[in-house]
């Protein structure tokens, strides 16, 4: 019985290692697999329970490393967004520089620019009233400008000085508008450099409009001279026109083809006075002349009409002689040497001739006496022949007045009389030619040397041009700001803040995140799509439209127009200086061209096209993300080493400056307020002036 029982102990043992019943039987031996294994081999719910609870408890703990993770990484994305909200704000001054700098440079052109307008329109006849306001104009801009320019480079000094306090209050405030609930953050940005290195010494550049206006002045009274004297000159020459060609019904081309038979190019016609010189008259005298003299014959019977002849003949030699004599040259210079020689044309005035004392007419001895004759064949020529003499010989009592011919002054005087007198003789039209050419003569050359006067001004002028606008080619403003090199950020989370367990409280036990502290650094780069950047542009329209001003008027208006061209073209290649200069200085005095004018529109434009004004770089500067070690190198630090002491000294729940002092950086407001009217720009060509005024609370944050 016993042996059965041991027999079925044995046999219960040996099949329950292999049999379902062996397996039965052991979980009688061991207890515990059949809680988690049933007997058809699956699992129990048990075994399953925990299955799941092992994994959500696995789950759970990498969410919640997880969480920890992102939370003790928010640190650095603070400090990244601080960095770059300090060098957003040095962003902001660098903006404002350049557009203090543009309006600068800009006026000081547009100011030259008017002063040459005004140089131009001084050379233009009739506009000298023009001249003296434009250039009034000129030198109120240039005067303005340099008033703007101290007080531009005066405010921007004091707001740089308070740019590091701009730069840790704005990133201060990113910093603060982080934190929440029990995430805490505590930093600032500080700048580097630290101290200014800019300069904006040129800015208050040595460019003066005095002398140039001056020496218009003397350029526009050169130019009247020289228009008074041309207007004297001009009306001469229409008089002297007038009477060789224009007249009617007679003048000295009618009355040469009337009285000589000329035509052709012995006898031109001019229709107008343009083509036509005193020149022209004097060839045609010398044809007349010439002509009358192979053509001259009694006009009847008798010695009285062979006398009358025979004076008329000797005039006629006489006034060729004269003319051939004469002469007529035009200078370069527009200076004229001539000379239209006069006839007499009365007896008073044969006296005053060679008529009078040449001895070529013919004596004889009659009764003793010595007679003077018209000619040899006069019938009182009776006695021996004594040779010739003259009419003055008569009056001298040297000769005796012959009874039958008569001949004397008087005849000669008669002989040019007859056709000085009246308008149908051409003596009479020629007069008038010779009294006009020597009032034309004295115009003319007083207008030449007006114009040479007119010229040496212009040219003095065009230098005194010269020097204003290469006073205005100084090197522009040298910007360093506190944080040109980078602004370096270090922001700290204090302990305390607890870990997120919404989630995981059934599985992980409540704790706390410890301290933490990031760096970061940003500095500012050029943003390649913003080259062509309208922001002055858009300053210009703002500008304008903060009011409206009085205009020059006139010849000045427009003034401000040509400014605001000169402002948005400062960072362009949009439109150079020298083409607006070309483009104002061309329509200054438009269709005018005098020979002056054009020297003096040439000059001022080479000068403006060799000064050579660059456009200058107007990309706007972003805040970028960089290496703190590069801007700490750049400032004479040991990156690690100073972001060491960054992170010792940080003290914790103190205000923005504390902050900033920690980490040696004394932050001081230069301006004081909350606005601050960096200067007050005046407005080129109008009496209006805006302020140039900038919120400080939006540079500060909303602290």
């Amino acid at each position: 019985m016993s042996g059965r029982v041991g027999s079925r102990g044995r046999t219960g043992s040996g099949s329950g290692c292999g049999t379902h019943e062996g397996g039965h039987g052991l979980r009688g031996a061991g207890g515990g697999i059949s809680l988690f294994l049933t007997d058809e081999g699956g699992y129990t719910t048990i075994a399953v329970a925990l299955a799941i609870l092992v994994s959500l408890a696995l789950a759970f703990s990498v969410a919640g490393v997880e969480a920890i993770n992102a939370r003790s990484a928010d640190v650095q994305t603070v400090a990244d967004s601080a960095a770059m909200a300090g060098a957003d704000v040095v962003s902001s001054f660098t903006t404002v520089a350049t557009v203090l700098d543009a309006c600068v440079l800009s006026m000081g052109i547009a100011g030259v620019l008017v002063l040459g307008a005004g140089l131009v329109l001084a050379a233009i006849p009739g506009l000298q009233p023009a001249s003296a306001e434009v250039e009034k104009v000129g030198c109120k801009i240039i005067d303005a400008r340099r008033r703007f320019a101290a007080k531009a480079s005066e405010g921007l000094e004091r707001l740089e000085g308070t740019l590091p306090l701009l730069v840790v209050m704005n990133s201060a405030s990113c910093v603060s508008a982080n934190s929440s609930g029990q995430m805490r953050y505590t930093g600032v940005a500080i700048p580097f450099p630290q101290e200014s290195g800019s300069d904006f010494s040129s800015l208050q550049d040595e460019a003066d409009g005095d002398e140039v206006s001056e020496d218009a002045d003397a350029l526009s009274k050169a130019t009247e001279r020289a228009e008074e004297a041309k207007r004297r000159a001009d009306a001469e020459r229409t008089a002297g026109w007038y009477a060789d060609c224009g007249s009617s019904p007679y003048c000295l081309h009618e009355r040469a083809g009337a009285l000589a038979g000329l035509s052709g190019s012995a006898n031109p016609f001019y229709a107008t006075p343009d083509a036509w010189t005193y020149g022209a008259a004097l060839v045609r005298a010398r044809n007349y002349y010439q002509r009358r003299i192979a053509t001259e014959q009694p006009e009847g019977q008798g010695i009285e009409a062979l006398t009358d002849s025979l004076a008329r003949a000797a005039f006629y030699d006489y006034a060729y002689d004269r003319v051939m004599a004469g002469h007529y040259t035009e200078g370069e210079d527009g200076s004229v040497d001539l000379d239209l020689p006069g006839l007499p044309g009365n007896t008073d005035e044969v006296r005053g001739t060679p008529l009078y004392t040449d001895a070529r007419w013919p004596c004889t001895q009659e009764d003793g006496k010595a007679v003077l004759h018209s000619s040899a064949t006069c019938p009182g020529a009776r006695g021996a022949y004594l040779g010739v003499a003259s009419v003055s010989d008569i009056e001298s009592g040297a000769v005796s007045l012959c009874p039958d011919c008569g001949m004397s002054v008087g005849d000669l005087g008669k002989a040019t009389a007859a056709s000085t007198s009246i308008d149908n003789g051409f003596e009479h039209h020629w007069r008038i030619v010779c009294e006009s050419a020597r009032r034309y003569q004295q115009a003319r050359n007083e207008q030449a040397a007006a114009e040479r006067e007119q010229k040496e001004a212009a040219d003095k002028a065009s230098d005194a041009f010269d020097r204003a606008l290469d006073a205005l080619k100084v090197d522009r403003p040298k910007l360093c700001p506190p944080g040109a090199w980078g602004c370096v950020a270090v922001v700290g989370r204090g302990e305390g803040a607890q870990i997120p367990s919404e989630l995981t409280s059934a599985f992980l036990a409540p704790g706390e995140l410890p301290a933490s502290v990031a760096l970061s650094a940003a500095t500012l780069a050029p943003d390649d799509q913003t080259a062509e950047n309208n922001v002055l542009s858009r300053f210009f329209d703002g500008v304008a439209s903060g009011g409206e001003g009085t205009t020059a008027g006139g010849v000045a208006d427009g003034v401000g127009e040509m400014w605001g061209r000169l402002l948005v073209s400062y960072g362009s290649a949009y439109e150079s200086v020298s083409g607006i200069a070309d483009r104002v200085l061309s329509k200054t005095g438009e269709g005018e061209n005098s020979k002056t004018l054009r020297w003096v529109r040439k000059r001022l434009a080479q000068i403006v096209s060799d000064a050579g004004f660059e456009p200058c770089d107007l990309r706007l500067r972003k805040p970028v993300l960089c290496n703190s070690q590069d801007v700490l190198s750049q400032a004479g630090y040991d990156g690690v080493g100073r972001a060491r002491e960054f992170v010792e000294s940080l003290p914790n729940g103190a205000s923005p400056q504390d902050v900033a002092r920690a980490l040696g950086q004394e932050v001081a407001d230069e301006v004081g307020g909350t606005t601050f009217t960096v200067a007050e720009l005046p407005i080129p060509g109008t009496d209006l002036t805006v302020p140039l005024t900038i919120d400080l609370s939006e540079l500060a944050g909303a602290l």
